[in-house]
């Protein structure tokens, strides 16, 4: 059904922004004619990258628009605080946030489609319900169910939406038309957006919408537009931009919204083939196959900054030679401090990799990380007190095999009951003894690495079952900059198949590059030119290093295809017993303070608590204290355990590669089999040491 609202308004003046609200997307281009707005002499004037001013009888095709910046005030009950000023938020303002459902409903599936953006992407299915039964020719939708609205398309000369309903994990399809009139109202969604995401997908046209901040990526680099610790909900309100071609011109032009300017659409009575026709590298890739290859002039070029290659400036021309879906390996760079850097490997990168062990916080992830290859060989370096006797109680520096997952029954508040459990072999010396973890441990293990063989990247992900630590031994000198090369260890997180064009200079085709569809923004212009040479030049692949946001986005987008693993299991709630507790206070606190209870040093260190390494130093400390504890008793003491732990913790988790000097300044976790059999013997000695020096300085006294 055609908005009589938007034919009405194709017949008379309007401003810029109610045009833009009353048009379809997808009746896209238009030709605009300017019926007043004279500013300056002259046409078109710039001012910060963006056309500002038009004159009174101009006409311009407009291609495009979207959403440029945000405005926001802070919401209080679903309403704009009294108390709030607007504040301007631009697209890449950091943070991750959930967009609340609006409560106005709308009152058909035309007015759905008119200002809900609905595609082919991730983002472009919304889902809504209806308070009623919808009752179609084979299906009845009741009330309250979720309806996913995919796609819109003609049906039998009909325009109808595409939808979805999920019953009991089965999927029914089913169309609506357009013309089918109730209360539609938007579901909740439980995902997580970034603002670029949500103007681009997520702002219904002609109305704001209400956002929770959900967490913070990083630090903003400007001062923070928004109250001090803001964790509420924001209004946003929309301020679009106008991507248009002048008659006579090639550049693109931007003109902002809220410009005050009225225009008519004079799209009917227009010869549109008279503009030229710029493309976005999504235009060009949803061309037929038969259509390539083909040459372009980059109409604009991406940014400095961001360009890949120095042949895509504006004016050069291109050639294009085929579309297709690549596989990278999505990487991140292993270090504690932040930011990390991340990249996009392709599986033609020529680099060999050595591994590097791996981290497992549960007993649940040792499991996953299980595998038929090779038995995996970890070293404990938290400590767990299993609540059961018939499970093992871990230590730090215990050294395991893992062997498999079962099932074993345990006394649980007088009354046998089965648990999951992880059956391991405790290495002891030349023996080994059959133990078993409780699934929902949550303790802390670090991989022993065994294997000194280098790999091909395509050998890893082939063998072994990510993510996967590795550090690159020898570089790819096909790259002229192997920017991977230089990490002090990576993280091989997933693979990743994304949208790619093939390209090379129509000037010098001696190389061709794959260039990102997705995350290159650059608009071109296509030549009615031939292609001298059909067969493109030898291909090469440059590792793609990508911001926090565009990883983040991966990761998530990439993990909705995939069926998520079990929930680790959760530990049984147990009656609680009386247990001694460390006071959370300072070092020189836990010291000085009075004692009325006496700590065995011949039990397992920490078995009482769940301490890991760097908890270690309170709870030698506690160790030391003897419960007549005085001041001037714990100077040497003190000292002496603390180059104890300061040694055993460098130890544990140093760098064990002392040939590579330039990986000492890193932090990177790393436990080498070699220093395994000293973890236990260096705690242990340690604390022996410390109780003498107690019990020589008490004699001293």
């Amino acid at each position: 059904m055609p908005n009589p609202h938007a034919a009405l308004l194709r017949t008379m003046t309007s401003t810029l922004e109610k045009f833009i609200h009353s048009v379809d997307p997808r009746t896209l281009p238009r030709v605009l004619q300017i019926q007043s707005g004279i500013y300056f002499e002259g046409s078109i004037y710039e001012m910060f990258g963006h056309e500002c001013s038009l004159s009174t009888g101009e006409v311009i095709k407009v291609i495009g628009f979207k959403i440029s910046k945000l405005i926001a005030s802070v919401c209080e009950n679903d309403e704009v605080s009294q108390f709030s000023a607007k504040v301007e938020l631009p697209l890449n303002f950091p943070g991750l946030y959930k967009v609340v459902a609006d409560k106005t409903p709308y009152v058909s599936i035309e007015e759905i489609t008119r200002k809900v953006s609905i595609g082919p992407t991730r983002f472009g299915h919304p889902c809504f319900y209806s308070p009623e039964d919808i009752k179609l020719a084979n299906l009845t939708i009741k009330h309250g169910e979720h309806i996913t609205f995919n796609s819109v398309e003609e049906v039998s000369g009909t325009m109808a939406v595409n939808c979805v309903v999920v019953r009991n994990n089965q999927s029914h399809s089913f169309t609506l038309p357009l013309s089918q009139e109730g209360k539609f109202y938007e579901c909740e969604d439980d995902q997580i957006y970034t603002l670029k995401e949500i103007a681009e997908w997520k702002i219904p046209k002609c109305r704001n919408r209400i956002v929770k901040l959900s967490s913070t990526i990083h630090m903003w680099d400007f001062s923070n537009p928004l109250p001090e610790d803001f964790d509420g909900c924001l209004i946003l309100t929309p301020v679009y931009e106008v991507q248009a071609v002048m008659k006579f011109g090639k550049d693109i032009v931007h003109i902002l919204s809220d410009l005050d300017v009225e225009v008519k659409d004079i799209t009917d009575c227009y010869d549109i083939s008279s503009f030229l026709q710029p493309m976005s590298l999504e235009d060009i890739f949803e061309k037929t196959s038969k259509e390539f290859p083909m040459v372009a002039e980059i109409l604009e070029g991406p940014s400095e900054s961001k360009k890949p290659f120095k042949f895509l400036d504006t004016g050069n021309e291109i050639i294009i030679y085929k579309k297709y879906q690549a596989t990278r390996v999505l990487a991140s760079e292993i270090r504690s401090d932040s930011p990390k850097r991340y990249f996009l490997i392709p599986m033609s990168y020529k680099g060999r990799f050595k591994r590097r062990p791996r981290e497992f916080p549960t007993a649940y992830d040792l499991e996953i990380a299980r595998s038929e290859k090779e038995q995996l060989h970890v070293v404990a370096t938290k400590a767990f007190d299993s609540p059961h006797k018939e499970l093992f109680s871990v230590s730090v520096g215990d050294q395991f095999l893992v062997q498999q997952c079962q099932t074993s029954e345990v006394l649980y508040e007088g009354r046998k009951k089965l648990i999951d459990v992880l059956a391991c072999e405790q290495i002891l010396g030349d023996m080994y003894k059959k133990v078993l973890l409780p699934m929902y441990m949550e303790g802390r293990f670090v991989e022993v690495i065994h294997d000194k063989k280098q790999y091909q990247l395509s050998e890893i992900c082939k063998e072994f079952r990510l993510p996967f630590n590795v550090k690159v031994s020898v570089r790819d000198l096909s790259i002229e900059e192997d920017v991977v090369a230089a990490m002090p260890g990576l993280q091989l997180e997933e693979e990743i198949t994304d949208s790619y064009l093939l390209i090379s200079s129509a000037s010098s085709p001696v190389e061709s590059w794959e260039i990102p569809v997705c995350r290159l923004n650059m608009s071109v212009h296509l030549l009615s030119k031939d292609v001298q040479t059909v067969v493109p030049p030898v291909t090469k692949t440059k590792v793609e290093e990508i911001s926090e946001e565009q990883y983040y986005m991966l990761r998530r987008y990439e993990n909705q295809t995939l069926r998520s693993p079990p929930r680790p299991p959760k530990k049984p709630t147990l009656s609680p017993k009386p247990h001694f507790a460390v006071p959370k206070q300072g070092v020189t606190d836990v010291l000085q303070a009075p004692k009325n209870f006496c700590v065995d040093t011949t039990k397992k260190l920490c078995s009482h608590q769940a301490a890991d390494v760097s908890e270690l130093q309170v709870s030698c400390r506690n160790d030391l204290v003897h419960c007549d504890n005085k001041k001037d008793m714990t100077g040497n003491a003190t000292s002496v355990e603390n180059s104890v732990i300061k040694g055993l913790t460098n130890q544990a988790l140093g760098n064990c590669e002392a040939e590579e000097d330039e990986e000492e300044e890193h932090s990177y976790d790393y436990v080498d089999e070699d220093i395994i059999e000293n973890i236990i013997k260096v705690f242990q000695d340690s604390t022996i040491r410390n109780k003498h020096a107690v019990s020589e300085r008490r004699r001293d006294i």
